[in-house]
């Protein structure tokens, strides 16, 4: 039995509910999930803040995404981006399509002058591509065992980092 391909792809326009679906999917039952990433993948998009966003094709379905956006860094050091949120359907896992997904979306943001990335995320995953706990950088409020950065390009900025606001987005109208 042949293992279909997987195709990595930029998102399209046909694409946005689906990619709600495969996200909220992806972290439905993950227990250390706030269950607000579609709506901070939404957010990232209507912000115009998502710098790279790929979807993971297998037999002509998405099956997978994931977003890159630009982060602040309190040093002034530029061009970083966060990897996340990064989704796959659930009867997807485990073979292969995260790994795709995180090895195109890093190629892409060297190709674009990309320094490095950071994110809040599993420990034991994230270091097979390289990422490292941070030593003079942190996320405040993460704990520094799952925040991890991965600079292509010079040192690790120092200082604070601060993701895009649309990590905040819950799925709630803002008050105003």
């Amino acid at each position: 039995m042949t293992t279909p391909a997987i195709l990595i792809r930029d998102e399209t326009e046909k694409d946005k509910a689906v990619i709600t679906e495969v996200t909220a999917a992806a972290f439905e039952t993950l227990e250390i999930s706030s269950h607000t990433e579609q709506y901070i993948v939404e957010a990232l998009r209507a912000a115009g803040a998502l710098t790279i966003s790929l979807v993971a094709e297998m037999d002509g379905r998405v099956v997978g995404h994931i977003a890159f956006s630009p982060v602040q860094m309190s040093d002034g050091t530029k061009d970083w981006y966060g990897l996340g949120p990064v989704s796959v359907l659930p009867a997807y896992q485990r073979s292969g399509i995260g790994k795709a997904l995180i090895r195109e979306g890093l190629s892409r943001l060297k190709a674009l002058g990309g320094k490095g990335c950071c994110l809040v995320g599993h420990p034991e995953y994230y270091v097979k591509f390289g990422f490292r706990n941070a030593t003079g950088l942190e996320h405040e409020g993460i704990p520094p065992e799952v925040f991890f950065v991965l600079p292509f390009d010079g040192p690790v900025p120092q200082g604070k980092v601060t993701f895009h606001e649309a990590f905040l987005a819950d799925g709630h109208p803002a008050q105003g």
